[in-house]
């Protein structure tokens, strides 16, 4: 498999470092979601539940034959001890999403109770259900420091362990042989590949010359024209890949150039409004992405939770006793987004929007458009992937046309990390992803509490008194509709607000993948999931025959390096005493 960029760390659960790929495979949870039921958890670490009637506490139990990969049983202790370092030491995004949990107690040694703050959280179980479990006593030793980024090899509990690693090239993980948890229910069907590595590329476009090469053997494609053209000799010719778009019905959220409102220039809803015109999806969609994209019109995108058409008499209840923070027109069109004929002339547009542009003061003279302290409309947009540049440069040349100059700045992956948690950017890339059922996680997305808080996931620096209500109601309602209701409110909110110019998204999975590779013909309703594939051990060339010999090389290849070099030179030494000696013979 393929990642993009590097890695530093093995740890996923820090605000420092890049951790690597798949590096969650190691781990367990106390149960886990389905991917058909949204809404359900079914048993793993914990064998069984018990939720307060009154929603105000949830009670596991533990399995006694859950354990880590060194055999330790998995006890009540490592949970309490896993939640309160993740609260204490861990991403700030774990102190926001477990806020609701008052007290962690232990009732005997397999027997652990969450009591919450509230009982109006109808989610909180769920979000609690999802800890992952660290092992006590590993991170009690000394020698390992939970807060370091760093490549020291962790401890999980989970269907794989890490076999070899190469500093941020790749990783490879094993099947444990002898996983406490293979003959769960949940685990029926799963984990069937013994070997995964993870190669780290440039960017895209090498990881797409490196599959045809055979370097590795899935991917998900998100490049329209890679997709449409560059596996035509692969998929056709030699069929040694194959290409498949798997549907899905989740949430596609919302990816999308992100204003940092945290900047002058950006601090004015109408000037990110008019900004939204420079941005001619049809002409992207039909030139570059080969008609192969939705726009994206919402931040729940692809889900029943989107806001479309005018407010519902429910949402008016939500958003009216806030009619003065909001723009009048909310409550009285539905939010919009420009629509070109896709011939790339959009002048229209543009017109629209420096009309905007001077209503906030700014003038266009001598082809620069400047404010009233003469400073002239210039900004950096901050791009990780050399596959935005394209989309991008039409973007700049739009806004060129009125005056408004842009810096396209393409950084690696590690620097492109370390620039947005320090929120030191102007406008870029993002996307912000969405679970069919949102809830705690809303509140690092966009509460004002982080709009300041280098890390956190509020890119925007949104701070809106509505918004934080929103998110209130969303994270307390009763029931489904309810929060439905809420999300759309939300959704509508953060339209207006022009916080982001849209991009697209793509309704399902682009898959390319090696011939011996198998997947059931069903894929589960919400995801694509890669843990119900297998390889075809019947194939003349199957992976299957190859992923042990693999991995052993993977693990060993400097070893080898040195034996090889070794031999090498043992080889040109004796070649070398042969001449001599028969020199001296013949002499």
């Amino acid at each position: 498999m393929a990642s993009i960029g590097t890695f530093d760390s093995l740890n996923p659960y820090i605000q420092k470092g890049a951790s690597a790929a798949g590096i969650q495979l190691i781990y367990d949870s106390l149960m886990v979601q389905s991917h058909d039921e949204p809404f359900s958890m079914y048993p793993l670490i914990a064998e069984a539940v018990s939720l307060a009637d009154d929603n105000s506490s949830i009670t596991f139990f533990l399995n006694k034959n859950a354990r880590f990969h060194d055999g330790h049983a998995i006890t009540a202790e490592d949970v309490h001890f896993s939640f309160n370092l993740l609260i204490t030491k861990g991403s700030i995004f774990y102190s926001t999403y477990y806020d609701g949990v008052k007290t962690v107690d232990i009732i005997n040694p397999l027997t652990v109770r969450f009591t919450f703050k509230t009982t109006r959280n109808q989610e909180l179980p769920f979000i609690v259900s999802q800890l992952s479990i660290l092992p006590k006593h590993f991170w009690e030793k000394k020698e390992n420091d939970f807060e370091a980024a760093n490549l020291n090899i962790p401890l999980g509990s989970g269907p794989y362990q890490i076999l070899s690693v190469d500093a941020g090239k790749q990783i490879t993980y094993k099947l444990v042989e002898n996983y406490w948890a293979r003959d769960l229910p949940v685990k029926k069907g799963h984990h069937n590949v013994n070997i995964r590595r993870y190669d780290y590329y440039k960017d895209n476009n090498i990881a797409t010359e490196a599959l045809k090469a055979g370097e590795y053997d899935f991917r998900q494609e998100p490049i329209a024209k890679n997709w449409a053209t560059a596996y035509e000799y692969a998929t056709k010719k030699s069929g040694r890949l194959k290409k498949e778009t798997i549907k899905t019905i989740a949430p596609k959220g919302m990816q999308g150039f992100a204003f940092n409102t945290r900047k002058p220039f950006f601090s004015n809803v109408m000037t990110r409004k008019a900004l939204i015109y420079a941005m001619d999806f049809e002409w992207l969609n039909q030139n570059l992405f080969y008609n192969g994209y939705n726009r994206s019109t919402s931040y729940f995108s692809n889900s029943d939770m989107e806001a479309t058409g005018l407010p519902s008499k429910e949402e008016l209840a939500l958003l009216t006793p806030f009619k003065k923070l909001l723009p009048s027109k909310l409550f009285t069109q539905a939010y919009t987004l420009p629509v070109s004929d896709g011939s790339g002339n959009i002048r229209n547009q543009l017109n629209s929007a420096l009309n905007l542009l001077r209503q906030e003061g700014w003038q266009l003279k001598n082809g620069i458009l400047k404010n009233s302290n003469q400073q002239p409309f210039e900004f950096e947009l901050l791009l990780m992937s050399p596959a935005m540049e394209r989309a991008s440069l039409l973007f700049k040349k739009n806004l060129q046309k009125i005056g408004i100059s842009v810096n396209i700045r393409t950084v690696d992956v590690s620097q492109y990390i370390h620039r947005t948690r320090a929120l030191d950017f102007d406008m870029t890339t993002t996307l912000i992803p969405q679970s069919s059922s949102p809830g705690n996680e809303q509140l690092e997305f966009w509460g004002s509490q982080y709009a300041s808080v280098p890390g956190s996931k509020n890119l925007m620096g949104i701070r809106s008194a509505v918004v934080d209500n929103l998110i209130e109601h969303i994270i307390k309602a009763p029931s489904r509709e309810q929060l439905t209701t809420a999300v759309k409110a939300l959704d509508r909110t953060l339209l207006w607000g022009n916080y982001i110019i849209p991009h697209w998204y793509l309704p399902g999975v682009r898959v390319v993948y090696s011939k011996d590779l198998k997947h059931p013909e069903s894929n589960p309703l919400y995801v694509f999931d890669f843990e119900t594939w297998w390889v075809d051990s019947t194939s003349d060339t199957s992976l299957y025959h190859k992923s042990t010999v693999s991995s052993i090389n993977g693990s060993h290849s400097k070893k080898h390096d040195i034996i090889a070099i070794a031999i090498l030179f043992g080889l040109l030494f004796l070649a070398y005493v042969w001449r001599t000696k028969a020199w001296r013979k013949k002499s």
